[in-house]
């Protein structure tokens, strides 16, 4: 039999292992210029071109939920808190950068379309039984 009812307390990991890998790296990226990326001043200068309010600030906000936001969904620690700022900030990139390119990559939004929804996934179901939250506190948070 493929399904069993004990299968399921393995159905968020993968989904946390995605989720977590993605942001923790494009986080990176944002916050600390690695991979190649902007680093921190230049996510600030993207969100200035953007139109944001505050972008020095936004452009803060949004490395640090993607950075630590990842790394917590990985551990599976406070992973319904960490997947709804993720959840919002995948919105938001829906609607400043990606929306108007189509769902097509390389600008579309297919991929931040499929984040967002295992962000509410996770939102809905916790980090599972694989998880610091089990491990250390005996519940999902």
């Amino acid at each position: 039999m493929l399904w069993k009812k004990e299968y399921a307390d393995w159905a968020t990991m993968p989904l946390r292992l995605a989720l977590g890998i993605v942001f923790l790296m494009h986080g990176a990226q944002k916050m600390f210029g690695a991979f190649g990326g902007p680093g921190i001043s230049g996510t600030q200068g993207f969100m200035a071109s953007l139109g944001v309010v505050l972008p020095g600030l936004i452009g803060v906000v949004v490395a640090a939920v993607e950075f630590f936001g990842g790394l917590l969904v990985l551990l599976g620690l406070f992973t319904r808190y960490a997947s709804l700022l993720i959840a919002i900030d995948m919105f938001f990139a829906f609607i400043l950068v990606h929306m108007k390119s189509g769902f097509f990559l390389p600008m579309g939004f297919e991929f931040v379309f499929a984040l967002f929804l295992i962000a509410i996934a996770l939102v809905l179901s916790g980090a599972g039984k694989w998880s610091l939250e089990k491990a250390l506190f005996k519940k999902d948070f």
